[in-house]
């Protein structure tokens, strides 16, 4: 196991070799705005990482310029995914890439229409809806999946794009009925027609419902400007970041929550092409280590299965750090439950102050200290919970004076 120091605050460093701590390297930091998350935790981290692989997301653009040339200089493989403004990118992330199975259609699908923040924790929705849309845009992928030797997810959308629903009678007739016809002609049991089915018999009402939801989504999550870079970048191979030293930088916006949705869609197929590539393996782990530095996590879209990814990253050579100004901010992402696994998950826990009651006293009852010390705590005081060990109290890093800090 190769063996970093992950540097948590002030005179307060650990190794990254687990089998030598037999912990995971997740980490959980916690601050509000301006708490210094990103500076004090998330570069010391860029500045000593020397032999794991990375994938970083951002919102500041000018950090990402700072560390790109870095990397470079460290001998790294850089890639620079910039959603804020895809034009001119030499790779770029296309989720069609990454399908080889039916439950692989199956499992994009679900995350495409579930990218909506608001519908992961929903709990009195009805499921028939997300279900439908599924299955319609299930069936327009494995139909592209069919006809293209070398297809994009730009495809997809087009062909979604032609769908054209008139009314007749007790179900629709569609433009695509032809094609999907075909299909069950030359394969009655082909998935992409039977998955078309669901939508084809569906009234016209119901199907103006499926349609009509599943364009807002496509729209949101799928830009113009992505569209264009999925057809002319080269794309993305996750497996090759496990096997060569790679920073990748994906630049989000705080002001785009699209942007976030769409960086959501890619970490899930991150996560789930690496554990897989692991899988595959003989020894079960990825060559090298890979890191996810995710900056402001709570703020993009669900990650499917995240709560069970991160409870068995540990074997597989992968870590997460979640970067959250609160644990509120987790919870209305992924709901109680998800959220509790998450942060259990997590043997390092970095608590840099803030003004959320809940996250207060959830800190203050694993520290053991009354409410009011937790909640007016000095700024610049962090509280580091590291598992098996009591908790300490120190100051965040100063960075400015670590030797390694440089400055733009």
């Amino acid at each position: 196991m190769m063996n970093e120091v992950m540097f948590l605050g002030e005179n307060y460093s650990v190794t990254t070799d687990s089998e030598q701590t037999q912990l995971n390297n997740n980490i959980i930091v916690v601050g509000s705005s301006g708490a210094g998350k990103t500076m004090s935790y998330a570069e010391m981290r860029l500045l000593h990482t020397t032999e794991s692989s990375l994938i970083v997301t951002l919102s500041k653009r000018r950090l990402v310029k700072k560390y790109l040339s870095y990397f470079q200089e460290k001998g790294y493989r850089v890639i620079d995914l910039n959603l804020t403004d895809p034009s001119g990118a030499e790779t770029f992330y296309d989720p069609l890439c990454y399908v080889r199975s039916n439950a692989d259609i199956t499992y994009l699908a679900q995350s495409i229409v579930m990218a909506n923040p608001k519908k992961a924790t929903a709990q009195e929705s009805d499921p028939f809806w997300d279900d439908a849309a599924q299955s319609l845009l299930s069936a327009l992928t494995a139909y592209i999946l069919h006809i293209k030797s070398r297809p994009t997810f730009t495809d997809v959308l087009e062909l979604f794009a032609k769908l054209r629903i008139t009314d007749h009678g007790d179900s629709i007739e569609t433009n695509l009925d032809d094609i999907f016809d075909r299909l069950s002609r030359e394969d009655p049991n082909s998935f992409a027609f039977q998955c078309w089915k669901t939508f084809r018999y569906s009234p016209m009402r119901t199907a103006g419902c499926i349609y009509s939801a599943l364009s807002v989504t496509m729209d949101t999550v799928f830009s113009p400007e992505f569209r264009t870079a999925m057809r002319g970048a080269a794309r993305l191979n996750f497996t090759d970041i496990a096997n060569e030293k790679t920073a990748l930088f994906v630049t989000t916006s705080a002001v785009n929550p699209s942007l976030n949705v769409f960086a959501g869609l890619f970490y899930s197929h991150a996560v789930k092409e690496l554990f897989e590539y692991a899988e595959s393996l003989e020894d079960g782990v990825l060559p090298l280590p890979v890191h996810l530095l995710c900056d402001d996590f709570a703020v993009g879209a669900q990650i499917p299965n995240f709560a069970q990814y991160i409870s068995i990253f540990r074997e597989k050579h992968i870590s997460v750090s979640i970067l959250l100004q609160s644990e509120s901010q987790l919870k209305s992402m992924y709901g109680e439950d998800d959220a509790t696994t998450i942060i259990n998950n997590c043997d390092h826990y970095v608590y840099m102050g803030g003004m959320d009651l809940m996250t207060c006293r959830n800190i203050a009852e694993r520290a053991g200290r009354p409410l009011g010390e937790v909640m007016y705590m000095p700024i610049g005081t962090v509280i580091i919970f590291e598992r098996g060990r009591k908790p300490v109290t120190t100051e965040r890093l100063h960075i400015m004076e670590d030797p390694a800090w440089f400055t733009d």
